[in-house]
């Protein structure tokens, strides 16, 4: 299976990965105290416009009402990530935040395995 995204979008989506990682590791805990976020996978539009930031939230007890403190603040964070980016990147991306389920998934599928 051929991924259609190009080299850009790639070096684009892995910058933006690290960066938003930085930037939940300095201040996760104004965003989720006592959790842990981590940014599993970024998808980039073709453009270069646009950012989708999958997560994953650790422990994952009330991730909803974390997502939801973190997509209001995209907008501080997206401020944060021009300044980590503003040399490599002509725009920064709009970015959007979905909490990335598939630890919970695997986690179920081996549950109905051993049961």
């Amino acid at each position: 299976m051929e991924s259609t995204e190009s080299t850009r979008q790639k070096k684009v989506a892995k910058l933006i990965q690290k960066e938003v990682a930085g930037i939940f590791l300095r201040k996760g805990n104004e965003y989720a105290p006592g959790k842990m976020i981590s940014i599993t996978k970024v998808r980039v539009s073709p453009d270069l416009s646009y950012a989708k930031i999958y997560i994953s939230i650790f422990p994952s007890a009330n991730y909803s009402d974390i997502l939801y403190t973190v997509q209001n603040h995209a907008h501080k964070i997206r401020f944060d990530l021009g300044h980590k980016v503003r040399s490599q990147l002509r725009i920064v991306p709009e970015i959007a935040f979905f909490i990335d389920d598939s630890l919970d998934y695997i986690e179920k599928i081996d549950k109905l395995l051993k049961s």
